[in-house]
């Protein structure tokens, strides 16, 4: 799970449209050479894959690194990267993985078993306070792994788990001869960070670093020593390079597609989408509507636990009632009409229907309602006073800020409707628009704030992509970043959780999953609000582009992606 980004399992229900501006190029040879250049909203916060939760930052080092294994977001199959095979046991509690044989990481240095022991002892390690350690926690102890021969690895599990080997998916190997002494001394998390020389950094991916200029592009260039080639033995990636170029906000990105400035862009907003749509009308480029995604964009309330001197939004968030109303007050209708253009899909639960059978279908999704909202006010023990503000019992006006992401106006506006639908109850609402990184500070770290509009990204339509988010020692999970449970719910939730990840069951996760939601849809910790539509838009020439819902939608084949004609592969300066 990351921001607007883990490793579907089962459930194909994804690409629902796809709109061609511009006919679609038939199948060619590919070719080799050319750079792609890929705008985006913001830069990476950081260039190590350990701590890489933002999208940005996903989008950078998921080239730049490779794990054992990866999902196909077409198939949906478990496809080997650095592993050459893997067996799992007759019982489930253990499996064995066989590396290919002359790996090698980008600066030349040999990749080993272990390289593999370094980078889970890492992520298990919770010192580390990596994103991924919930996924290898089974029955309650961490996944062990040892050499089972000089190219072989062995994880054993305490009990049998639901995922297999899929849990190796997403974590990218790191090289020991970087990263262990940093480990060592406790500065792992400051280490790659952007101001770090590409020498330093090294990995198993199609990329590697070439050069950084801060606030405005990252570089990377073909790393040579890539294990992957294509069908007739050639070696990949075809490209050269990948320049990912930012964008103070959408519509500078997006004009930086349409003046040719860049090749690939995705994850913009309707208004966007209609832009494109017509400029694809006389420029060579495709614009695609995927349908809906895993995406889902939600009011956050910041439950973190507060000293008795906190400011009374942070009391009144506490209150169930209170949230419950601000959720019956906000219009989702109209925000998936306005703001999206009707090119997404209202929420009342966190599981988007892109996510199948995943979804409990049995939850209520009441229209927005102010009488409902009003009445649970009154039970909470607010009124209102003579100048028709909502007051609590100490006579203190209701009024709380909401921060969202200034360089994305889908946040911003959706932050402005739930204003303006909280005017009629007496709520006060202040919108505070912020930069990407100052806002993921305020709410991971600082944990300064009142409420925030934000998404999230399962890489995952199986549940395990919701551990780190609703486990409470999980590394996203937003409302309350304490590592334990406050609310005896949060705790039947952690419960509910272990559980279904560790059985085999379907039917038994099933049903616990869907226990899950209905305690979410009952709390509201946060409230769901939309899942937007997966939109993308490519230069017509790119060949082998098969967007997914897994990762970036684009990028997550770009070892495969290259431009079909000789005209594109010219380097920009």
């Amino acid at each position: 799970m990351n921001f607007f980004g883990l490793p579907a399992r089962t459930t194909p229900a994804v690409f629902l449209t796809v709109v061609f501006v511009a006919a679609a190029s038939q199948p060619v040879p590919a070719t080799s050479g050319g750079r792609l250049v890929v705008a985006q909203r913001s830069e990476p916060k950081t260039l190590n894959p350990v701590f890489a939760i933002d999208e940005p930052s996903r989008a950078v080092t998921g080239l730049m690194g490779a794990p054992l294994v990866r999902l196909n977001p077409k198939s949906l199959a478990t496809e080997g990267v650095l592993a050459e095979s893997w067996k799992t046991s007759t019982d489930g509690r253990e499996i064995t993985v066989r590396l290919r044989r002359g790996l090698k990481f980008s600066d030349g240095s040999p990749l080993t078993a272990g390289d593999v022991l370094f980078t889970f002892d890492v992520h298990i390690n919770p010192k580390t306070a990596s994103p991924q350690r919930e996924l290898l926690t089974v029955g309650g102890q961490p996944v062990q792994v040892a050499l089972a021969g000089p190219d072989e690895l062995r994880f054993t599990l305490a009990e049998p788990y639901a995922l297999g080997e899929k849990m190796l998916a997403g974590i990218s190997i790191l090289p020991a001869k970087h990263l262990a002494e940093a480990y060592r001394g406790g500065r792992l998390a400051a280490t790659w960070g952007l101001g770090t020389a590409s020498a330093g950094i090294a990995g198993a991916g199609p990329f590697r670093l070439k050069s950084i200029q801060p606030g405005e592009r990252i570089v990377l260039e073909r790393n040579p020593h890539y294990s992957k080639r294509d069908p007739a033995g050639r070696p990949l990636p075809y490209l050269d390079e990948v320049e990912f170029v930012f964008a103070a906000n959408e519509d500078a990105m997006t004009a930086r597609f349409t003046a040719g400035e860049a090749d690939l862009v995705a994850g913009f907003g309707p208004g966007s989408y209609s832009v494109l749509t017509r400029a694809g009308e006389r420029m060579k480029h495709r614009v695609l509507d995927l349908g809906a995604g895993l995406d889902y964009t939600f009011l956050l309330f910041n439950l973190n636990p507060a000293p008795e001197t906190a400011a009374a939004p942070r009391k009144w968030f506490q209150r169930q009632a209170f949230r419950q109303a601000i959720s019956a007050a906000i219009d989702r209708q109209a925000i998936v009409k306005l703001v999206y253009r009707g090119r997404a899909t209202p929420l009342w639960g966190h599981v988007t229907p892109a996510r199948g059978h995943w979804m409990d279908e049995s939850l209520p999704r009441p229209p927005g309602s102010a009488s409902r909202s009003r009445e649970l006010l009154r039970r909470a023990g607010f009124r209102w006073d003579s100048r028709g503000l909502l007051v609590d019992e100490n006579a203190v006006a209701v009024e709380f800020t909401i921060v969202a992401n200034a360089a994305n106006p889908v946040y911003t506006q959706t932050a402005a409707i739930i204003e303006e639908d909280l005017k009629p109850l007496g709520i006060k609402v202040q919108v505070v628009p912020l930069e990407f990184r100052s806002l993921v500070d305020r709410v991971t770290n600082r944990r300064d704030f009142d409420a925030a509009v934000m998404a999230l990204r399962p890489g995952e339509a199986d549940p395990v992509a919701d551990m780190n988010v609703l486990m409470s020692a999980g590394s996203t999970r937003l409302w309350n970043m304490s590592g334990k449970p406050v609310f005896a719910w949060e705790g039947e939730i952690d419960g509910l959780m272990r559980r279904q990840i560790g059985t085999t069951g379907a039917a038994q996760r099933k049903s616990d999953f869907d226990q899950v939601q209905r305690i979410l849809a009952g709390q509201l910790p946060f409230i769901p609000l939309a899942s937007p539509n997966v939109l993308v838009a490519a230069r017509e020439a790119l060949g082998n582009l098969r967007p997914g819902a897994i990762g970036h939608p684009v990028l997550w084949n770009a070892d495969e992606i290259f431009w079909s004609h000789a005209g594109n592969q010219a380097p920009r300066p």
